[in-house]
This record gives C-alpha cells, sequence and structure tokens, in this order.
C-alpha cells in the first residue's frame, strides 16, 4: 500500500442513478470520481453543497448545469457551484468525465 499511489482495490466502487458506474479516489482535501456513462445513460437531476469541477474525458454529454445546457466532448471543461442543480446525458453513445470535488464526499469514498 502507497499513500502517493493507490491501488484499484483502494479506490471507493459505486453505481449512481441506477446504472452508472464510477470510482472514486480521495486525498485530504479533494477527490476524484470517474465515471463511466453508459449509452443514453442519465444523472437525473440533483444537487449537493460540494463545488464540482469536472472535464469529459471520451466521448460527448450534455450538461444542464442551473438554466444552461451545453453538450462537451474529450477535453472541455465544467464548472458546478455547490448548492445549484444539475444533470448530465450521454446523448450519443457511452461517454466518460473525471470530476473533482471540495470537499470530500464522504458517501462516496
Amino acid at each position: 500500500m502507497s499513500r502517493f499511489f493507490p491501488a484499484p482495490d483502494e479506490c471507493g466502487r459505486h453505481t449512481i442513478f441506477g446504472a452508472v458506474p464510477i470510482r472514486t479516489f480521495a486525498g485530504d482535501h479533494v477527490q476524484l470520481s470517474l465515471v463511466d456513462v453508459p449509452a443514453g445513460g442519465v444523472i437525473d437531476w440533483h444537487s449537493h453543497p460540494n463545488e464540482q469541477t469536472g472535464m469529459v474525458t471520451a466521448g460527448a454529454l450534455t450538461f444542464y448545469i442551473g438554466d444552461e445546457e451545453r453538450t462537451l466532448t474529450a477535453g472541455d471543461f465544467y464548472f458546478i457551484p455547490g448548492g445549484v442543480r444539475h444533470r448530465v446525458v450521454a446523448p450519443n453513445g457511452p461517454a466518460q468525465a473525471l470530476d473533482v470535488f471540495y470537499p470530500i464526499r464522504d458517501e462516496y469514498r
């Protein structure tokens, strides 16, 4: 076990919104979440107090943040302030995003 190079079994693994698998890892103050959204997958409307920022790493995802909507592709960044309702859809096939949360979401450890 290494503090600096976590092994796969040291990461959290969860399924959110019924069919969306995520892998998570937290340091002392921030948390990463790798989200694999299946084709047609939906991360439905929700909000949380944590600030969330990230980048689409593969495919395309349509983000609904507050009253804005935008389809992002690999390499595009997004920002979701704490408390703001948001939703994400994979409209054209599977997609992946890397989220960063502050503070850490304990339920995703």
